[in-house]
């Protein structure tokens, strides 16, 4: 796993945010991916395990840390995309790959206040 010294942007520039979040994602560093989330937000994500009636919450730094220690962990590349900034919000896609070619596609939406993400719902699909 290789760490980056990225940290959010402690301005509410959303488009700065979006650069630092999707080099941490790149990078596979879950530590920097953790800290452009606001000490009260909450990720959710959907799946073929999670629902739209039941989705995997992770709410406070500390459980969304955790989700991305998981897979920053992973061997994985990971690629951002399609990124979209608006003043109090973010989407992208990322692209992920594993050495034997599955794929992973996520799409994720955020509100941003005050310079972190404070919700985000992301919907991934992945190769069988």
């Amino acid at each position: 796993m290789t760490t980056t010294t990225s940290t959010a942007p402690a301005s509410s520039d959303t488009a700065g945010l979006l650069d630092t979040l999707a080099a941490a994602i790149e990078a596979k560093d879950a530590t920097a991916v953790a800290a452009h989330f606001a000490p009260d937000a909450t990720l959710s994500l959907l799946d073929r395990d999670h629902p739209p009636a039941s989705p995997a919450v992770y709410a406070g730094a500390a459980e969304i840390e955790a989700y991305f220690r998981d897979i920053c962990g992973r061997n994985l590349d990971h690629r951002v995309a399609d990124r979209v900034a608006s003043p109090d919000r973010i989407a992208f896609t990322q692209h992920c790959r594993y050495p034997g070619g599955e794929e992973v596609l996520c799409i994720a939406v955020a509100t941003v206040r005050d310079g972190r993400i404070t919700d985000q719902t992301a919907v991934q699909v992945w190769d069988s």
